[in-house]
């Protein structure tokens, strides 16, 4: 028997070998011809995935919002992508910054351009103002509801009139259009935003993001939310430079002294007028544009700026105070804590943030205490757990054991954060003991409503903290994540960071700075005050209450809590002399925050009373909001109204890889896109290796197993647009060579493998990657096995690239 197998087997290898061969001479001419197709179908100019209205076998369209990858054409009858240029000028004048955002766009091509770009903004911006300039005529924006502005501007996008659209998707993504941009046409949009700089441990810190990741999305394209429709946009490759110029420059003026200004994301240059002014630029650097811009300095007294802040308006009269908060007092006797780390393990995470967090995470364990407890939770199209039943005591045995399976990842997949936090969270809680709930990701999701909701229904007794890993994260989730758990938020964006972020885990986690804090106003007919009740302070970070006020300022603030030492209690004198037209900005900090606490509370419990003032705020105080937006529209018609769309692709993040975009399918309603030129040159680069997570993955569907006499195939998870039955059909023409695999031995070989298949678009296996084995007697069943998978013919998948994971079992 073991010599028929065998003879079988080598029979069957040299016909796949014949077939490959013949593959090989054949792909390349077919390849053009499909590629060529695809072009077609994918890349016609004005058009995207989305609008193309790709068919399933039953005539749906099923497939979800997702990123793409991005193909110049160098046909020159192509339009050229209109985005020329995109610089911030930032002025910051102790604790505000005002920023100003100009983009510049130009038709280099032949056809009326309408363009579209993403890109992101503060948490905290409170975006104010828009105009438009086109050669001489400067358009001032108006803000309106935001259907209405879509319908002013897809009107006047009709009748030929250039006109601009800003929108806002998320609180810090964006998305601008910019309609009848002719040929030669030379178009420079201007918005801006302020927002208060908060220091933190004395130090304060000015970010400005620079380029939106791409998010994972499970919604299917039919009946997709505007809201979401963002996500589906055009990325670069990894490394690829943006196809636009970026500039920054910061004008600082302290009000102190500077003994310390630094960027721990970019070389930058000084240029100091004084001691406590100074111009910051950044040095030549082609990848400027691909991660956040984060400024940090000190001033020389050690000191932060505290007290209070008044802008007497025309109407309203609007206070902020900043109060100081109470040195840090080292508790002698932490009480034992829980700890529940949830760790992305995406494709968007492989590689350098993936490697951030591995260093974290190692010496956040190592640091823990004998009496604590523990649990890790690795997710990404699935989930895993290290101890499913109890949390774990944290002895070095147990900390080894996590550390190395943490060691162990590489990244893939999508990034199903809701279902990882759903059984994170339901994890049993270990005793009487405080639990801390730690969540490590980019944040590459579109899911942050759901998410905040999912923490403030089911986070019970316990405090949660947000690491955002990278260069560029999405940190309305990470902030938010935190905001919502009572916690703080973490970024590492390099692995000396993530020591530093670590350092400060630990210090926060002790005990809190100050805790129970209530202000009180006496002589200060103090009104609709945010926020309404002052969280916890973890971090060394000032107390700050935005608010209104009526008559002269007079009488005094006072600030009460409890720190780890006792009582604390602190008064601040309110004079008229702290009262100054400068602070006009106020009154938009105010009404961003209110925007901010009714949006949150909207998440959790949808009220359209809530809306409604949100809109209302928005339009009062000409904010951005989820429901306004600004709209500028030129009087003179200037095109037929025949327009051709453009979306402006985007660079990867630093240090993010293609699997980013390459893991961001949905399992169940189609992989992700990928866009080729006619000869198929990036095709290579499109069909990327991936990593996969050495975590099993949970699915929904259901499993297919079929015993072939000594072997039994089971298909335990299908992710990509890919036909089951056309799997079961090419598994089962290779039943002979499994059997093979599995009698090859003289030995007794038993138990199962479990392998990762990545199929290319022509159903050739690309990869197979053991996950987890446990035959005995037969280790060289396994490469057997293997080889046998790799050289199995599948059906082309109906798009893109397919994830096919199959266990093996020999009895």
């Amino acid at each position: 028997m073991r010599i028929k197998s065998q003879s079988r087997l080598k029979k069957t290898n040299e016909k796949t070998r014949k077939e490959d061969e013949m593959i090989r001479r054949f792909v390349p001419l077919t390849a053009i011809m499909v590629l060529s197709a695809l072009v077609i179908l994918f890349a016609a100019p004005g058009q995207t995935g989305a609008a193309n209205g790709l068919k399933t076998r039953d005539g749906v369209n099923d497939r979800t919002l997702s990123p793409y990858f991005f193909i110049k054409s160098d046909d020159p009858k192509t339009d050229r992508l209109p985005l020329k240029s995109t610089r911030a000028d930032v002025r910051i004048a102790g604790v505000m910054s005002d920023v100003t955002i100009t983009q510049g766009y130009k038709n280099e091509g032949k056809n009326t351009l309408e363009a579209v770009y993403i890109f992101p903004a503060s948490t905290r911006a409170a975006v104010y103002a828009m105009r438009m300039t086109i050669g001489e005529r400067v358009i001032e924006a108006k803000i309106m509801e935001r259907r209405q502005a879509r319908q002013a501007y897809e009107q006047a996008k009709r009748e030929g009139k250039t006109a601009s659209l800003l929108e806002q998707q998320r609180p810090n993504v964006f998305q601008m259009n910019v309609a009848n941009i002719l040929p030669g046409d030379e178009i420079k949009v201007e918005l801006r935003y302020t927002e208060l700089i908060e220091p933190e441990d004395k130090v304060y810190e000015f970010v400005f993001p620079t380029v939106v990741g791409p998010r994972y999305a499970t919604t299917p394209v039919p009946g997709a939310p505007d809201t979401q429709k963002w996500v589906e946009n055009p990325y670069l490759h990894e490394g690829e430079p943006a196809p636009y110029d970026f500039g920054l420059s910061v004008d600082l003026s302290a009000g102190m002294p500077i003994s310390r200004l630094t960027s721990p994301s970019h070389d930058i240059s000084a240029e100091y007028s004084g001691k406590s002014k100074a111009h910051v630029t950044i040095k030549n650097d082609p990848q400027a544009g691909n991660k956040d811009f984060v400024l940090r300095y000190k001033l020389a007294s050690g000191r932060i700026e505290t007290g209070l802040l008044l802008y007497p308006g025309q109407d309203e009269n609007f206070f902020l105070m900043m109060m100081e908060p109470p040195a840090r007092v080292k508790t002698e006797a932490v009480t034992p804590r829980e700890y529940i780390f949830i760790l992305d393990v995406s494709g968007s995470m492989r590689g350098f943030p993936l490697s951030v967090t591995k260093s974290l995470m190692k010496d956040i364990i190592n640091n823990l205490r004998p009496n604590d407890f523990m649990n890790v939770l690795l997710f990404a199209g699935g989930s895993s757990v290290l101890s499913p039943q109890r949390s774990l005591p944290a002895t070095l045995a147990n900390k080894n054991k996590a550390v190395d399976w943490i060691e162990s990842q590489q990244g893939g997949g999508g990034t199903n954060i809701l279902p990882a936090l759903k059984r994170a969270l339901s994890l049993p809680k270990t005793g009487d003991v405080s639990r801390i709930i730690a969540v490590v990701t980019d944040g590459y999701v579109s899911v942050e409503p759901e998410v905040f909701e999912l923490i403030r229904k089911n986070l019970g007794q316990a405090n949660l903290f947000a690491f955002g890993i990278g260069r560029s994260v999405n940190r309305h989730i990470v902030e938010g994540m935190a905001r919502v758990g009572l916690g703080e938020p973490f970024v590492a964006l390099d692995k000396n960071d993530a020591y530093k972020q670590a350092a400060r885990f630990r210090r926060y986690i002790e005990s809190p700075v100050l805790t129970g804090i209530k202000v009180a106003f006496d002589g200060l007919e103090a009104y609709e005050v945010e926020p309404v009740a002052v969280p916890d302070l973890f971090a060394l970070r000032p107390v700050v209450v935005f608010g209104k006020y009526k008559g002269e300022p007079s009488g005094r603030v006072v600030v009460t809590g409890r720190t780890s030492a006792g009582d604390f209690k602190k008064v601040i004198q309110v004079k008229s002399d702290m009262a100054s037209p400068q602070n006009s900005a106020l009154s938009r900090l105010w009404a961003r925050h209110r925007i901010m606490r009714l949006s949150d509370l909207n998440m959790l419990r949808p009220d359209d009373k809530r809306v409604k003032e949100v809109t209302a705020l928005g339009l009062e105080y000409s904010l951005m909001t989820a429901y306004t937006s600004f709209v500028a529209v030129d009087k003179i018609k200037r095109a037929d109204g025949r327009i051709v769309t453009v979306k402006q692709p985007l660079p990867l993040p630093q240090g993010v890889s293609d699997s980013a975009v390459l893991g961001q399918g949905g399992r169940k309603l189609g992989a992700p896109r990928m866009m080729y030129n006619a000869l198929g040159a990036r095709t290579k680069e499109a069909l990327t290796d991936r990593r996969l997570t050495t975590a099993p993955a949970e699915t929904e569907e259901h499993k297919w197993s079929k015993k072939m006499g000594p072997v039994t195939l089971t298909i335990e998870e299908v992710r990509g647009d890919m036909d089951r039955a056309a799997i079961k059909k090419a598994l089962r023409s290779r039943q002979n060579i499994f059997e093979a695999c599995c009698l090859k031995t003289n030995q007794k070989v038993r138990g199962e493998v479990t392998y990762r298949l990545l199929i290319d678009p022509y159903g050739k296996v690309k990869e197979v990657r053991v996950v987890t084995f446990t035959l005995v007697g037969g280790p060289s069943t396994v490469a057997c096995l293997k080889a046998a998978l790799k050289a199995t013919r599948f059906s082309p998948p109906r798009q893109g690239i397919v994830e096919v994971i199959v266990k093996v079992t020999c009895r």
